[in-house]
């Protein structure tokens, strides 16, 4: 019997993006299986709970059979070892993503050699797009719709408390 391949797809999502569900979807049509991989990051300075990013990304993804969202604290190679993966996916959206990246991916090989990172760099039309470049252009009442799901969009508002312009 064949071994079904896994993919973790590890992040904050704060707030699940459209960048981040076209990387989710292309994942999916390359992976059995893609496990999306909420962290729990303290240090992030997160806007949502992980129960509620959870939330945003199961709706986000409920159309998808081979994705399943679930989520970590700690370090991200142990879940990715875990779950019975040896493969990582990480997005990259500009030039000025690939050095944190990088670095990261060289350490997490020193941490476990045996699981490769895998970098998806999202449609040209997502590749600027950044959770706190939305949250902030939220605060000021942008209109989120091209950024966000109808419920990632409305659960920000919530939390923010500004009303949507245009």
């Amino acid at each position: 019997m064949k071994k079904a391949k896994i993919a973790v797809y590890p992040g904050t999502f704060d707030p699940v993006t459209y960048g981040h569900i076209d990387l989710i979807e292309r994942a999916s049509k390359i992976f059995d299986k893609v496990i999306v991989a909420v962290a729990h990051n303290k240090n992030k300075g997160v806007t949502f709970s992980v129960e509620e990013r959870s939330a945003m990304l199961r709706d986000a993804v409920k159309g998808m059979g081979n994705v399943m969202v679930d989520d970590f604290d700690g370090l991200v190679v142990k879940y990715v070892k875990s779950v019975g993966s040896k493969v990582m996916i990480r997005g990259l959206r500009m030039i000025s993503d690939f050095e944190y990246e990088f670095q990261m991916a060289l350490t997490n090989r020193k941490l476990a050699p045996d699981i490769e990172t895998i970098f998806m760099m999202p449609h040209e039309d997502y590749s600027y797009v950044s959770s706190k470049l939305i949250k902030e252009a939220a605060s000021l009442g942008a209109n989120m719709s091209v950024f966000l799901t109808k419920k990632a969009e409305a659960a920000l508002r919530a939390k923010i408390g500004k009303e949507r312009i245009g």
